[in-house]
């Protein structure tokens, strides 16, 4: 009989492994636009195999006396339900607030998964004597499960009502005197009672209190960060839900939980490091510098910008033999990515060669560009990232800037008073001409002006991105 048990917890642990092993495959794969859709597909298959797998293990085991499969079944009803309602119906300019919630739903997960398994250890279902009796590390990770899951939940729903822009949720980082001090003290605090459980495992009421902590403090961390850091807060945040994760792993003492969690967190860890140097920022910078405030510093940029025609741009990008194509967040919120892509067409079709330079930190979330050029069907190869594209701007005949504000402003090379100096940029005024297009002078999501509208190779063209990208292309296809 007991040679049976093993077996079985032998072959589960093999299904295990081989699931990790789709994960890893996975998220490699991720790391290369050309092959991240199939990436997500495997991973998607590694994530059907670990829930089947975890689901027979309930079935089978003793486990099975305390969990309602009907109930398991319903839920897993829902979540397809949703997540198939949300694939279908989310257009791809929202991406970034679904992501935020994303990350919030694993957050909320983990804390629930923790908690309950408290519950159920400490007299709901068995005697609560089965509590004291559990491991220091599975007190502690159930301590630290609800920290992190509560913080991730809040910082995530937080971070989608500032890319919602929704009105309680500010853009413009919420900061007052003593907020760096009072999240240290709540966040020491919470470490303190997340220890205090290994003493005192029947302590519900401390993990009551590191429940409430994390989820006060998700919401100071993140009201205090302005739009332009959006992309660093949501590679963060995905990496607090992988952690999570993994501490609700070792709660359950499920490996492929442990491996899964690992990864995300690991990876978003990465991420965010990339982030941080595309600004060159810290991190302790991007979480408690408010930058994108109403006050904002960097010299007062003078002179006159200039003012251009739809004609006049066509005309000049019809007698150019390079066109680099800039997009940002202008292009997400116009939802011009079609427009765009056809613009590049008409170009290609006059011998125009045409790139695309991607900023690490265009949009509102890792990768938000590529995403949105790789649905409008762009090329990969068109894509160009800040170190490839850099070097092509001194040969270019024209650079055209759809909403990207701080990614191309030169103030960030020379000006140092300015809260974006050293941040790496593309570097479009070094290209023969720029034409610029926008709503508007208004700034940029680091509250500052522009230098880059103000050189005398460039020209503004302001209004909705997909209407003048679409004239654009009419203009060129008439010429």
């Amino acid at each position: 009989m007991l040679s049976l048990a093993l077996d079985k917890i032998d072959s589960l642990n093999i299904v295990y492994l081989f699931a990790a092993v789709l994960f890893i495959f996975g998220l490699k794969m991720l790391s290369q636009i050309k092959t991240a859709a199939q990436g997500n597909l495997i991973s998607a298959l590694g994530m059907l195999i670990a829930v089947t797998t975890t689901f027979f293990l309930i079935n089978q085991g003793e486990q099975s006396s305390i969990v309602s499969l009907i109930w398991i079944a319903v839920a897993i009803a829902i979540g397809v339900v949703a997540g198939l309602w949300l694939a279908l119906t989310v257009p791809m300019t929202g991406m970034p607030q679904m992501v935020a919630l994303l990350n919030g739903f694993g957050g909320i997960a983990s804390l629930l998964v923790a908690c309950g398994d408290y519950l159920i250890h400490g007299g709901y279902v068995y005697p609560a004597e089965d509590l004291v009796a559990r491991n220091w590390h599975e007190l502690l990770a159930i301590g630290l499960a609800t920290l992190i899951g509560g913080v991730t939940f809040t910082g995530s729903i937080v971070a989608f009502g500032k890319l919602q822009g929704v009105k309680w949720a500010p853009d413009q980082p919420v900061q007052f005197t003593g907020q760096k001090a009072l999240i240290g003290l709540m966040l020491l605090g919470s470490l303190l009672l997340s220890f205090y459980l290994i003493a005192t495992p029947d302590s519900w009421l401390s993990l009551l209190v590191v429940t409430a902590l994390a989820l006060a403090l998700g919401i100071l961390l993140v009201i205090g960060i302005g739009g332009a850091d959006m992309p660093v807060v949501i590679a963060l945040l995905n990496s607090y839900s992988g952690l999570a994760a993994a501490m609700a792993g070792f709660v359950l003492n499920n490996p492929v939980l442990i491996i899964t969690g690992s990864l995300v967190g690991a990876s978003g860890l990465i991420l965010t490091s990339i982030m941080c140097k595309a600004m060159n920022r810290s991190l302790m910078n991007v979480l408690f510098g408010g930058v994108g405030g109403t006050v904002s510093g960097g010299t007062t940029v003078q002179g006159e910008h200039r003012e251009s025609s739809i004609e006049d741009a066509a005309i000049v990008m019809e007698a150019a033999q390079q066109v680099i194509i800039v997009p940002g967040y202008g292009m997400a919120v116009a939802q011009a990515q079609h427009a765009v892509k056809e613009l590049a067409e008409e170009l290609d079709r006059r011998g125009v060669t045409v790139r695309y330079a991607i900023h690490p930190v265009a949009g509102r979330m890792p990768g938000h560009m590529n995403v949105l050029l790789a649905e409008a069907g762009v090329p990969y190869d068109q894509l160009l990232d800040l170190d490839q594209s850099n070097p092509e701007f001194e040969q270019t005949d024209v650079a055209l800037v759809i909403g990207a504000n701080d990614v191309t402003n030169p103030a960030a090379r020379h000006d140092q008073a300015s809260p974006i100096y050293g941040m790496p940029i593309l570097d479009v005024d070094k290209a023969r001409q720029v034409f610029v297009i926008k709503r508007s002078m208004n700034p940029g999501f680091a509250g500052i002006q522009n230098e880059l509208y103000f050189t005398d190779n460039c020209g503004m063209v302001f209004g909705d991105a997909k209407k003048v990208v679409a004239e654009l292309t009419t203009e060129l296809g008439g010429i």
